[in-house]
């Protein structure tokens, strides 16, 4: 690729842009290999963000930005957004999030941890703008790459923005990414721009033995190193990552949590919501408990969770707490935060992850330690 491409108006403004983008990933410790710097160096991703969205204050809806604005300092701004090392949203449904194109530095961090060599395939869950598949053929050629999306808008604009730079030999399909693609299979890595609820079993049947799966899951990435078609063990990575969930067959139901009144369930707890602040907490409450909605509740005095079963728990900070549906959720957090304490705080990459057969279980430290949780059967 070149830095200036033909026919584009902005090539020559981004240049600078992206340039300033990649010193800054390298100053922050990205990046450390020179293939992938050149990717980042050489695509360029305003291409693939011809308009995103910014949130607005308070639920305001969104601010749209896009390369045709009528307004020259409205065109400089998107143009300057483009590069800018954070998430922009790129599809929206009914105010709802679909896609996005994920933080340039998170995106570089993943990449370095799928560990590629010349001559390997890829296959990508989640085509997003298409700029993640136009690094991957960067690196390993177009022909290497497949990417899947369920939303037809979306595989037909990642499509578009390939075409135009340079990338057209990427294969981008409309399917259920949870099935993973089998016509391309097996596949040396599998990288997903989803959260996931678990991990599809097809990704590891279409898995090369020996390959990488790396994912998001919890609110971290999983590199799981696959040894056959039902088995895969590995770490999490020490960042955090947080991503659009998986659609389609392999997604996790969200059923309306119960409300919460008066008439419901009432306890005392000595754990107190502020133990919610932690992001690393809320991650080990995960891994432990499945996945969780947490909010403020009570003016901002306490805290409400709510998982996709129905189960829903409210405390404030005088120690009451408030439960309804199957689950006593209070109960979950009162045990995640004694393991938490005991065990120093723990980092993300103290934590696994294994699959054996249809069994799925995260854990700390070692995967037949005390501390293993089983995920749902798949």
């Amino acid at each position: 690729m070149t830095d200036v491409e033909p026919g584009d108006p902005y090539a020559e403004a981004a240049v600078p842009l992206r340039a300033r983008l990649v010193r800054r990933v390298v100053t922050a410790g990205g990046l450390g290999d020179p293939g992938w710097r050149a990717a980042f160096a050489e695509v360029p991703r305003h291409v693939f963000v011809p308009v995103y969205y910014r949130p607005r204050p308070a639920g305001g809806g969104f601010s749209r930005f896009s390369a045709d604005a009528p307004d020259s300092r409205a065109r400089a701004s998107w143009l300057a957004g483009a590069y800018a090392d954070a998430p922009l949203i790129t599809h929206i449904r009914g105010g709802e999030l679909l896609s996005s194109s994920s933080q340039p530095s998170l995106m570089a961090a993943m990449l370095e941890a799928l560990q590629v060599l010349e001559g390997h395939t890829v296959l990508e869950i989640g085509a997003g703008t298409g700029f993640n598949a136009a690094l991957l053929a960067h690196r390993l050629g177009g022909e290497a790459v497949t990417s899947v999306d369920l939303e037809t808008a979306i595989t037909q604009a990642a499509r578009s923005h390939l075409a135009a730079t340079g990338f057209a030999a990427v294969a981008v399909v409309t399917g259920d990414g949870s099935l993973g693609w089998a016509r391309g299979a097996p596949y040396d890595r599998i990288i997903a721009t989803c959260e996931l609820p678990f991990v599809p079993p097809e990704w590891l049947r279409q898995c090369r033995p020996g390959g990488l799966v790396l994912a998001p899951f919890g609110g971290g990435l999983i590199a799981l190193r696959v040894t056959g078609a039902h088995h895969a063990q590995g770490r999490f990575l020490p960042a955090p990552a947080y991503f659009v969930s998986l659609r389609g067959a392999g997604a996790a139901a969200h059923p309306a949590p119960e409300a919460i009144g008066p008439e419901e369930r009432v306890r005392s707890t000595t754990t107190p919501p502020q133990v919610l602040d932690s992001e690393l907490f809320r991650f080990l409450l995960t891994l432990l408990a499945g996945e969780l909605q947490t909010r403020w509740a009570f003016g901002g005095r306490g805290a409400a969770i709510t998982a996709p079963d129905g189960s829903a728990a409210r405390a404030d900070r005088s120690g009451t707490v408030l439960l309804a549906g199957p689950r006593d959720l209070w109960a979950l957090v009162e045990e995640a935060h004694a393991l938490f304490d005991c065990e120093g705080h723990p980092s993300r990459d103290r934590f696994g992850m294994t699959i054996h057969g249809d069994h799925q279980w995260t854990w700390l430290d070692h995967p037949d330690g005390p501390n293993a949780w089983e995920l749902p059967r798949v």
